[in-house]
């Protein structure tokens, strides 16, 4: 039997999407923070990328424990290799949102500023992180 990574990829984003649709749409809602509260909600994309990386666990192991372009290219330039990968951002880019999400809530950064950050965490994922790291300094010394 042979995976079907081209479909696994186009619906993996299904697993994430109603999480970033709650804290960017409906950040104040009472169940946005309640759902977005449990960092179970990684899960189904961390289960996915475990089924989808397991029966090759020993031969990944080998190339990202000593990591080489020569070995990582390979890896991420198949079918495979780049639904791993999207599955894998999507899995972090999730968590990593999920902690902004909660950290503005938490020092009352105003939803029309965190939305369009966490907005970038979901497609630009480290630059939607440094964003939100500005705005939380520059918010902290301007309230001093």
């Amino acid at each position: 039997m042979s995976i079907d990574f081209a479909t696994i990829f186009d619906l993996s984003s299904l697993l994430v999407m109603p999480f970033w649709a709650l804290m960017i749409l409906l950040p104040g809602w009472s169940w946005t923070r309640r759902i977005i509260g449990s960092p179970w909600i990684a899960v189904p994309a961390a289960l996915l990328y475990a089924v989808l990386v397991l029966p090759d666990a020993a031969s990944i192991f080998t190339d990202v424990s000593n990591p080489s372009l020569e070995a990582i290219a390979p890896l991420l330039g198949s079918e495979a290799g780049a639904t791993v990968g999207w599955v894998h951002f999507l899995a972090f880019d999730l968590l990593v949102g999920r902690w902004a999400y909660l950290d503005a809530r938490e020092r009352g950064i105003p939803w029309w500023l965190s939305s369009p950050i966490l907005f970038f965490v979901l497609m630009l994922g480290p630059v939607g992180f440094l964003a939100h790291l500005l705005v939380r300094t520059i918010l902290r010394s301007t309230a001093r």
